[in-house]
């Protein structure tokens, strides 16, 4: 097993796992700003293309202090319900800052951003009428399916023949028809191929389709790439990193060349989604309970699905890393277990079968990389409490940017 990775990048700061859940409790989210800010920074310079932007997707986290981080750090952002807007606008994002795109949403939705002055894009031929009803005259977006999808997990494409998602490329002629009846003006188009490619050829696939689709409108303002961009989850075993490098340069020789053609420097935009938020987070949880079960390890945690919802969703890996809570016991030790938390349902696993040091009552887990699509996918099942986040600053210092639900927050909302 290779060195942890929270040991190669101090991942937090000055303290140990023990003492930041004994000050915040357990189980807890522990993000590391500086990981935040070199993701950013990655994303924004993917390209040498004179105009192009990257999108942070508040779904992935949508803690506010990480928001403010992404807009310093020259972040757009994409919001998928009116939920995102009031929350990245309360972290100070303007209207034109903010792509809104929308699914399957009422004309209430739809009105919410329109009446911020936000951009929206429209993922289906008759919601583009909707939006022509109600916004007559106005601008718009549209999403369109590529017919190709990328991902770890078929609950996670977002494009391709078998998705919810986008507008069929073969219907660029109902579009233009339904732009000129409502004498819409198309802004932009965007597509999303999936999530986690770590091999950038079915992405460079997806772009020369939306690019194909792209010409055949006349002056677009922007073309928004999309993402997916892939993190290596299974660091433990040697998985290799997305060569941002070498999808860089191929990226960028194809927008060059396109923008000739088209006669035009258009924005492009990308949303690389978890590539950002997942490396800077970890989950740090108790074990409370180890046995055997017909020949079985279980190491029963305080991170049940109600805190940390991929394991069981998608069948997710997570790395993780054991902290003893004494420097001899066990130390030379290991162990073959199913790591589990404490709801009440027999899929609550967060890792089958992990051989690991060996675990005792008292130590410390960490889930790693899990700042994206942990906490925001978070619940109060089984009545259990939401936990702390916290964000180790550049400095080491480690500050609380989201308290830990109380009793009193499970019944705030019944009228008695």
């Amino acid at each position: 097993m290779s060195e942890y990775y929270s040991v190669k990048t101090s991942f937090y700061g000055k303290h140990c796992p023990h003492d930041l859940v004994k000050r915040f409790g357990s189980p807890v989210y522990i993000y590391n700003e500086r990981i935040f800010r070199e993701r950013c920074r990655e994303m924004a310079g993917l390209v040498s293309y004179p105009n192009f932007r990257a999108n942070y997707s508040i779904k992935a986290n949508s803690n506010l202090e990480l928001l403010k981080i992404a807009r310093e750090e020259g972040m757009l952002v994409d919001a998928m319900s009116p939920g995102e807007i009031y929350v990245l606008e309360a972290a100070g994002y303007q209207a034109n800052e903010i792509f809104y795109i929308s699914n399957n949403v009422s004309a209430e939705e739809m009105k919410f951003a329109v009446d911020r002055g936000i951009l929206v894009s429209i993922d289906s031929l008759s919601q583009l009428k909707l939006f022509g009803r109600i916004n007559p005259g106005g601008k718009v977006a549209v999403r369109f399916n590529p017919g190709i999808g990328a991902g770890h997990h078929e609950k996670v494409m977002t494009a391709g023949k078998k998705t919810k998602f986008g507008v069929n490329m073969d219907f660029v002629s109902e579009v233009k028809g339904i732009l000129k009846e409502y004498d819409l003006k198309l802004a932009g188009i965007n597509q999303h191929i999936g999530s986690l490619f770590l091999e950038g050829n079915a992405y460079l696939e997806s772009v020369n389709s939306i690019l194909s689709i792209a010409k055949q409108f006349e002056d677009l303002e922007f073309v928004d790439l999309g993402g997916g961009f892939g993190i290596p989850y299974h660091k433990q075993e040697g998985q290799e990193r997305l060569d941002l490098s070498m999808l860089g340069e191929s990226l960028t020789k194809l927008l060059l060349q396109w923008s000739e053609q088209y006669g035009k420097n258009v924005l492009f935009k990308i949303e690389p989604g978890r590539y950002i938020a997942a490396e800077c987070g970890a989950l740090l949880g108790t074990v409370h309970a180890i046995k055997q079960n017909y020949g079985t390890n279980y190491v029963g945690t305080d991170m049940g699905f109600n805190v940390l919802a991929r394991p069981v969703m998608y069948d997710s890996h997570h790395d993780i890393e054991v902290y003893k809570n004494s420097d001899i016991s066990g130390a030379n030790e290991e162990m073959v277990a199913n790591i589990v938390g404490n709801i009440c349902e027999s899929g609550d696993i967060i890792a089958r079968g992990r051989r690991l040091q060996k675990v005792e009552e008292g130590d410390i887990l960490g889930v790693m990389d899990a700042g994206a699509y942990g906490y925001s996918m978070a619940s109060n099942y089984n009545n259990r409490l939401r936990p702390a986040e916290v964000l180790i600053r550049e400095s080491g210092e480690a500050v609380l940017i989201r308290k830990r639900d109380t009793l009193e927050d499970l019944i705030r909302n019944f009228i008695i």
